[in-house]
């Protein structure tokens, strides 16, 4: 639908969901939407806002920093795997939008586009658009069964120019995904050797002892991984305010609060819910990111007064491809970016350090 106009009732990004479910094919969708966000959503609306009033807002800036780069909001395009499921054009659609709305991505390891040429697009739409400089681009990473391949994607993210590395560590032992359709494929992991899932002999389990389990990274990978490369690393996937604190003791750089949407874990606990206690244990002055559910400006701001420094939005970047493509997904991130602009005036902040725990209340 590149090109085509935009539905005029889209005003949300529940809109797009809605409109997407049409457009996508059962398999995809019933892939897309697995997990439990409504859970994530659940707990967000738990949270009410407080706002401030006749606090002057003649200027402001939605503006952050991160790992020493500069975002134009605290909102990242969460890692979002074979995006080619809902658009031809897929992850480079995204990456073109992400430069029109500067907005840093995290590319992930099961890209359905080469890392490279996300990164190119990216570069190539900023340059186009006469951006002083395009937004971070940031690499998921997925620990690999075999370490040279780990160490080959770690490397091929450096030589593209990626600006952070974020491993990814909640979801090393899940159920079996769906059967990609023809097209559509891990275009980083091409040329590898499939993993092992089957267990060990007579060990009497079916997940412990198994080559998957073996596999799963370990706190010895992390070390290894801080060792291997310069780049800012932040971790994603913790919930335990304990696995912060020896990730960062570890030499993360930062800390991605997220349950994967609940897509790994049946009855994991929503990310929201654990976010104050990470931001207690961690302290004001570490990078805690949050993944879980957002929908609007509000529920940014929601999250960070909970101690969330940015935000990253996955599933509504394949509802916006679905129905516009790049303008879609650029559309999106003008609602975000807006209604976050919207919810910090009404609450009277004018920077984002302004923003405080007393804005918002348990409902």
């Amino acid at each position: 639908m590149t090109g085509a106009p935009l539905p005029a009732d889209i005003v949300t990004l529940d809109d797009y969901e809605r409109h997407a479910a049409a457009l996508i094919d059962p398999a995809s969708w019933a892939h897309i939407q697995q997990g439990n966000t409504a859970a994530n959503r659940a707990a967000l609306a738990r949270w009410g806002l407080v706002p401030r009033m006749l606090r002057p807002l003649d200027s402001g800036s939605t503006g952050t920093m991160l790992f020493g780069q500069a975002h134009a909001a605290p909102i990242l395009l969460a890692p979002v795997a074979y995006q080619r499921l809902a658009h031809a054009q897929g992850e480079i659609a995204t990456a073109q939008a992400a430069a029109a709305l500067d907005t840093a991505l995290v590319a992930s390891t099961l890209s359905s586009v080469g890392l490279k040429a996300i990164i190119q697009a990216l570069h190539d739409a900023a340059r186009e658009l006469q951006r002083p400089a395009p937004p971070p681009a940031w690499f998921q990473l997925y620990v690999q069964p075999d370490p040279a391949d780990t160490l080959a994607l770690v490397r091929r993210a450096e030589a593209a120019g990626y600006g952070a590395l974020v491993v990814t560590v909640d979801a090393a032992i899940k159920r079996a995904e769906f059967t990609l359709p023809p097209g559509v494929e891990a275009a980083n992991l091409a040329g590898q050797a499939p993993p092992r899932h089957h267990t060990h002999a007579h060990s009497g389990q079916l997940v412990f002892g198994s080559a998957l389990a073996a596999q799963a990274p370990t706190w010895d990978t992390l070390a290894w991984l801080r060792r291997e490369t310069t780049l800012p690393l932040v971790v994603k996937g913790l919930l335990h305010p304990d696995d912060a604190l020896r990730a960062r003791d570890a030499g993360a750089d930062g800390v991605i609060v997220s349950n994967h949407a609940g897509r790994v874990l049946d009855g994991v606990a929503p990310a929201l819910m654990l976010l104050p206690a990470m931001h207690a244990a961690l302290g004001a002055d570490y990078p805690l990111l949050f993944d879980g559910g957002v929908r609007s400006g509000a529920d940014v701001l929601k999250a960070m007064a909970l101690g969330a420094r940015a935000v990253l939005v996955g599933a509504p970047q394949y509802h916006a491809l679905a129905v516009g493509g790049m303008a879609g997904v650029a559309h999106m991130l003008h609602i975000l970016r807006t209604g976050f602009e919207l919810a910090m005036a009404q609450c009277g902040c004018t920077s984002v350090d302004q923003i405080t725990r007393d804005l918002v209340i348990a409902l």
